[in-house]
């Protein structure tokens, strides 16, 4: 009985540090815009695929995930500048269809530029290899992804209380055009945003391919999707409850997956977005109320 909650809560902590990563790098761009990055999920195919074309180098894996990373980083400077800048201060709609567009330009990219199937990515042997902790075997994938997060999380809270630039951040994504009146860079601000988000994409994708271990042009789909739930029930305004939200997310998936039926696992995404729909219609805001929302220009 022990041992089940042990790996119970081991198995949710790793899940949901990687929902939170990802739901935090998709709101702290929403903050500020007030509009979601649907190019956000990309950023982990980039990731990926920047992680197999390195393979036949001879660079240290290690070295590699930082090139990963920084790619990811990269990219995520380029959507604010290729497909928000010019269009931030056009209609909601133009944005929208632009960050589609972005997103889908990636993919075909990818598709056209390398492949369509599925490509295996290097990892090293720590991903697939197991540990023991009182007396329950877990990858050492999952204590990975929590000290990882973690760590991420209490850097990222500092950097927002004890710095210049994370003061700009809350006081853009609290009152943007007032915080611009007051001299607050707006571009910079927002480019640091999709930067951030970048790096947040860039270590969660390096965290969830070491989980599947392949890369396709479609990967991105599924975190962009449980980023985008994870916010919408933590509150899309909220850092904190994007995180309280990724958390939870996979709370119920993993309880779901603990306690449902093996005949009623392939009905589990059903179950889960119940639960969503129900906790929407007791707190249609989120958990977490953020600031009010403000001007996007």
């Amino acid at each position: 009985m022990l041992g089940q909650i042990i790996q119970f809560t081991i198995d949710t902590l790793s899940l949901g540090s990687l929902y939170a990563l990802m739901a935090l790098g998709l709101v702290i761009v929403y903050g500020i815009l007030k509009l979601v990055n649907f190019a956000y999920g990309e950023l982990i195919m980039v990731t990926g695929y920047t992680l197999f074309l390195l393979n036949a180098s001879p660079l240290p894996w290690l070295f590699m995930a930082v090139c990963a990373i920084f790619m990811a980083i990269f990219v995520g400077i380029s959507t604010e500048l290729i497909a928000f800048r010019p269009v931030r201060a056009k209609s909601v709609t133009a944005v929208l269809i632009t960050s589609f567009a972005f997103s889908t330009l990636l993919q075909n990219a990818a598709l056209l530029f390398i492949s369509p199937r599925t490509r295996q990515v290097p990892l090293p042997d720590i991903f697939s290899e197991s540990i023991e902790l009182a007396g329950v075997i877990t990858p050492i994938r999952n204590i990975i992804t929590i000290v990882c997060a973690v760590l991420l999380l209490i850097i990222f809270a500092l950097l927002l209380k004890k710095t210049v630039l994370g003061i700009a951040l809350r006081a853009a994504a609290s009152e943007f055009r007032m915080a611009r009146m007051l001299g607050v860079p707006a571009n910079l601000v927002i480019s640091l945003a999709f930067a951030i988000s970048g790096l947040f994409a860039g270590i969660v994708g390096i965290l969830w391919l070491g989980r599947i271990g392949v890369v396709v042009p479609t990967i991105g789909l599924e975190p962009l999707l449980i980023a985008f739930i994870a916010t919408v029930i933590g509150g899309m305004r909220s850092l904190q409850g994007a995180v309280l939200g990724g958390y939870l997310l996979a709370f119920i998936d993993v309880s779901l997956s603990y306690s449902l039926h093996q005949d009623l696992l392939q009905f589990r995404d059903a179950f889960t977005f119940s639960f969503v729909i129900l906790l929407l219609v007791i707190k249609p805001e989120g958990l977490i109320k953020g600031p009010a929302t403000g001007q996007r220009t």
